[in-house]
């Protein structure tokens, strides 16, 4: 047991709990942006997977990372357009095309590995940081926090930025009103469809972005299937943070230390069976959900489409 109080126990966790946190925390910010406009994104596991495919791809293929990124909004925006024409624009059921949404994006995205990298299996060079001066130095977490590639600063940037809209902006009020009283907000002028809409793709690009993170920094490969249920554990996210950005950044925090415990107990010399350990996140989430479920507030018109005029 002494292993677990080891430094290099307590570095491998904090800095596998940033790795593994942020794509959490990308896809909850985008999916808490969806769920406040009233559009619930249960294809945003498919988003984060195809974002992790076009991500890499095109990294590996430009030699840049910031242009994989780019890659992988595009990917994650590409099913968010057709989630926003299916359940926003047509109405359909947003369950449903989520889910066919995330099963065609797991099946498309295996393909393309298989015919493109099924027996190469390339990495891409291990990613350059920016150490921030001082706070680098701080024993444990200064390594596993403030030494990491600038995407991570500029997601945790992001959560801010957010709080700001929700708080200070016309579109934050926009969106709220989407959720709750989208009939009052059309009456108010403005465009139910194409609050909704926006919000959508915002979705898709964050949770694009989320995969890339995955693939590109995270594990430096793309791996057919590898979100392993992340996109799931962002809905929950959104939904227990009751509208606040802050929240997601918590709890992207709190799984991903639960999802980086495979590795740190090995670190620490501590023989746990992995199947026991890689079950922690989702014990997590039901227990979560059990603590806080009750409490959380949801939007109105979750999940509702809306027909102007309809009473």
């Amino acid at each position: 047991m002494s292993g677990l109080l080891s430094d290099a126990f307590l570095i491998s966790l904090v800095a596998g709990a940033i790795a593994a946190g942020i794509p959490l925390l990308l896809a909850g910010l985008g999916e808490q942006v969806s769920e406040k406009a009233g559009v619930l994104n249960i294809g945003i596991e498919g988003m984060m997977l195809l974002g992790a495919y076009t991500g890499f791809y095109v990294a590996f293929l430009s030699g840049s990372l910031w242009l994989g990124f780019l890659g992988g909004a595009a990917g994650g925006l590409i099913l968010a357009l057709l989630m926003a024409l299916l359940c926003v624009r047509l109405g359909l059921n947003q369950i449903v095309i989520g889910i066919a949404l995330t099963l065609g994006a797991d099946g498309i995205t295996a393909l393309l590995h298989h015919v493109q990298f099924s027996r190469t299996y390339p990495r891409l060079p291990a990613v350059d940081t920016l150490p921030i001066p001082l706070l680098s130095q701080i024993p444990i977490i200064g390594p596993g926090i403030f030494d990491r590639h600038p995407s991570v600063y500029l997601a945790i940037i992001a959560v801010f930025v957010l709080v700001w809209v929700f708080r200070r902006t016309n579109v934050g009020l926009n969106l709220q009103a989407a959720g709750d009283k989208p009939a009052a907000l059309d009456a108010a002028g403005v465009s139910v469809t194409t609050t909704r809409t926006l919000a959508v793709l915002f979705t898709g690009m964050m949770a694009g972005l989320g995969g890339a993170y995955m693939s590109m920094i995270g594990a430096g490969i793309f791996i057919p299937f590898m979100t392993g249920g992340a996109g799931f554990i962002a809905i929950v996210l959104a939904m227990l943070a009751r509208g606040h950005p802050t929240w997601v950044l918590y709890g992207a925090l709190l799984f991903g230390v639960s999802l980086s415990l495979t590795t740190a107990l090995q670190v620490g010399g501590v023989n746990v069976p992995t199947d026991v350990v890689q079950m922690l996140p989702f014990a997590m989430v039901m227990l979560v959900l059990v603590i806080f479920a009750r409490r959380s507030a949801l939007p109105a018109a979750l999940g509702l489409p809306y027909v102007r005029g309809q009473r």
